[in-house]
């Protein structure tokens, strides 16, 4: 599976690029044709990131990626 690194995932935030990324648990997922993530965001949360932390504060389950396609994974970057 191709691996993208954060500063690639930031790029498809809805905004710099057409398609809308989230990742969740290092998977990558295209959020695009959401009508839930139109123009990047959905509700508090922001596409283009990892949103492995934010979900653990919200309604949703990691359930709730299994309809999107998985893009790739994300790039462990060095410290």
């Amino acid at each position: 599976m191709k691996k993208y690194t954060t500063q690639q995932l930031a790029l498809r935030n809805g905004q710099d690029k057409d398609e809308i990324w989230v990742a969740f648990q290092g998977v990558i997922y295209d959020v695009t044709e959401s009508r839930l993530w139109r123009n990047g965001k959905h509700y508090e949360h922001w596409a283009g990131q990892d949103l492995t932390a934010e979900l653990g504060k919200g309604p949703h389950t990691d359930s709730v990626f299994e309809k999107f396609t998985i893009v790739g994974e994300l790039a462990e970057t060095a410290l």
